[in-house]
């Protein structure tokens, strides 16, 4: 049964009628999730995935630039603290970033450049259906106390319930329409990866992996690249997964 705080946070985020989250452009059901959650819980700031079985599946809301870079570097990297609390159906809470360089080699240290000290990562899931994960982070680092880590699961428990209700009606095998956007941008990367198999003569997951390291190489989102990959102004060959 769906506690009365969780009641009253989908109250908040399902109105309508209400203006734009400071600091959030267009004000959809995601960016006032992310607007109450911090508003709620001493964090800097807060973004939503959507989750693949094979990963990060594109940003749904993002509350400023460094949660942004946040969810960017975990889909571009594939590791961080929501990919590792969507695949062990658990939270994932780092209180202090700089220690966990050996856990997200990649992640942390970029993560650390972009401010973010802490991050408290929740997956978003019902029973064995898992759907995409809640991010908080802090740029300062420090646990969350016993209440602010059940504000932090009370929004992570209404993001589920919402994201349940929006696939309901979806046409089966689909996402639905407020799902879509974020969605293409894992078709994107997918229909990438499959060119990248081709041009430089590699498996699927090889080639992912040459796709991520050159978006970090070059500080370009995931996204962007995949598009360029598609639209053929990029190319790999053979060599580029030997070259240093």
């Amino acid at each position: 049964m769906t506690s009365l705080r969780v009641r009253q946070i989908l109250l908040e985020v399902l109105a309508i009628d209400r203006p734009d989250p400071p600091g959030l452009d267009g004000d959809t059901v995601w960016s006032r999730l992310c607007a109450s959650a911090t508003g709620s819980v001493p964090v800097s700031g807060a973004g939503v995935a959507l989750m693949t079985p094979i990963g990060h599946g594109g940003t749904l809301a993002a509350t400023d630039g460094p949660a942004a870079v946040m969810e960017n570097l975990q889909q571009t990297l594939g590791e961080g603290p929501c990919l590792t609390a969507f695949h062990e159906r658990r939270p994932v809470l780092e209180h202090d970033l700089a220690r966990a360089a050996a856990r997200w080699p990649g992640f942390a240290p970029a993560a650390a450049e972009a401010g973010i000290a802490a991050i408290f990562a929740f997956p978003l899931q019902v029973g064995a259906i898992r759907l995409g994960v809640l991010d908080l982070y802090r740029n300062t680092p420090g646990p969350l106390d016993s209440l602010q880590l059940a504000e932090a699961l009370n929004h992570a428990t209404a993001a589920a319930t919402i994201l349940l209700d929006l696939q309901y009606d979806a046409v089966p095998g689909g996402l639905a329409p407020q799902l879509a956007d974020a969605a293409d941008n894992h078709r994107e990367i997918h229909q990438a990866t499959g060119i990248i198999t081709v041009q430089a003569s590699v498996g699927i997951s090889e080639a992912l992996l040459l796709l991520r390291a050159r978006a970090y190489a070059e500080e370009r989102p995931l996204r962007e690249l995949a598009e360029d990959v598609v639209a053929r102004r990029v190319t790999f060959h053979p060599e580029d997964d030997h070259h240093e």
